[in-house]
């Protein structure tokens, strides 16, 4: 089949790969002109390394990835330790994969190395969509219509398709700020448990460090967040005040506090979610990633939610024909709507693992093997 993607981030690319495995013809239309080394870091949990795995990069990512030893909760001021799940080797024995911790970058690169040759249509931008004749229609940034079997909508928290297919709807601004630094390895001096992953948890949800490492451990990814009323700036991604962000946490334990020390310049920017959707699809188009299902990251699961979609987009579209499109998006949407809306939620509320709860349902997910029998 014809099948149109807009946007080619993370699950975007992971989708067309999994479909082009399955030898459908597929076109990823991004509005960048091209990738360049931006943002900071993926945290990928067990559940999305065994998918990324499936698709065959894996062991290009394992080459500038850091694979964190434990996943460590600490008490902000006494600095007391409330759980530590063991990961790395261990994490691979118990869930068929390691935690993988990579800069941003390195993960697009890998993506886009396994898909073939021109693939992707850079500085074209799908601007809305709507249901053809025979099938789905992407209209473009340059006024032109590309006419396809399938589209899916992978364009993000602002999607154009979905607000083609759902009509207007506002991101609600959480009253959160974050905050997001990485700092060489070196500067972080005698600060123990570098080579995990590491959360601080403040008296309040609305604060908390989250560091670790990066590119096979000689960097170090440090995030924050801070309560702030509203968010009327432009840009979501700002310079952040390193000085302000220090005094923030100023009653933090010594060893977190040494974590913001190390850093030299910060990048704020405001989190957004939306309630979770009882429906992705209309026909045949449908929405994956954060166009479905936007997330805070305090679970670290929204690039590991669109990867899981990628996978069971595409095996629900295996065997399919134009004229079952629209039931296999039915079969798509049930599988993973209770799955992403829990981890929504969980997320929101901002209190797992912070004493040892279950990890087994979010990291021993295989999305190779999920249910697909149920109908929406």
């Amino acid at each position: 089949m014809k099948i149109g993607i807009a946007g080619g981030g993370v699950g975007g690319m992971a989708a067309a790969i999994a479909l082009q495995k399955q030898g459908h013809d597929v076109t990823i239309f991004e509005r960048a002109r091209a990738f360049g080394r931006i943002g900071a870091d993926v945290n990928l949990t067990p559940n999305a390394v065994h998918a990324l795995d499936g698709l065959g990069i894996g062991e290009l990512l394992r080459t500038t990835a850091a694979r964190p030893e434990y996943r460590i909760s600490r008490t902000w001021d006494t600095g007391e330790e409330t759980s530590r799940l063991p990961m790395s080797t261990a994490a691979e024995e118990r869930y068929g994969a390691p935690q993988l911790t990579i800069h941003r970058a390195d993960l697009l690169a890998a993506l886009e190395n396994a898909l073939t040759e021109n693939t992707i249509r850079f500085a074209t931008q799908v601007i809305a969509a709507e249901e053809g004749g025979s099938g789905a229609v992407a209209i473009l940034s340059d006024g032109t219509r590309f006419e396809a079997d399938a589209l899916i909508g992978a364009d993000g928290i602002h999607s154009a398709v979905r607000h083609s297919l759902f009509g207007e709807d506002h991101p609600r601004f959480t009253g959160l700020v974050s905050y997001r630094a990485v700092f060489p390895r070196e500067r972080g001096g005698n600060i123990p448990n570098l080579d995990s992953f590491t959360k601080w948890w403040g008296p309040t949800p609305e604060r908390q460090i989250v560091t670790f490492p990066l590119n096979l451990g000689s960097e170090i990814f440090v995030f924050a967040t801070t309560p702030q009323d509203d968010w009327a700036e432009e840009g979501w991604t700002l310079p952040g005040d390193i000085g302000e962000l220090r005094e923030a946490y100023a009653d933090f334990h010594p060893e977190a506090r040494a974590l913001l020390d190390a850093c030299e310049s910060v990048t704020r920017s405001a989190l957004h979610v939306r309630e979770p959707m009882p429906r992705w699809s209309k026909g045949r188009i449908t929405l994956l990633g954060d166009a479905a299902h936007p997330m805070v990251p305090f679970m670290a699961q929204g690039a590991c939610m669109a990867i899981e979609d990628a996978v069971v987009l595409a095996r629900a579209l295996s065997g399919a024909v134009p004229d079952t499109v629209s039931e296999a998006f039915k079969h798509y949407e049930a599988a993973r709507i209770p799955r992403t809306a829990r981890v929504q939620e969980g997320s929101l509320a901002n209190n797992w693992l912070k004493k040892g709860s279950n990890a087994d349902w979010v990291y021993g997910y295989d999305a190779w093997e999920a249910a697909l029998s149920e109908s929406a």
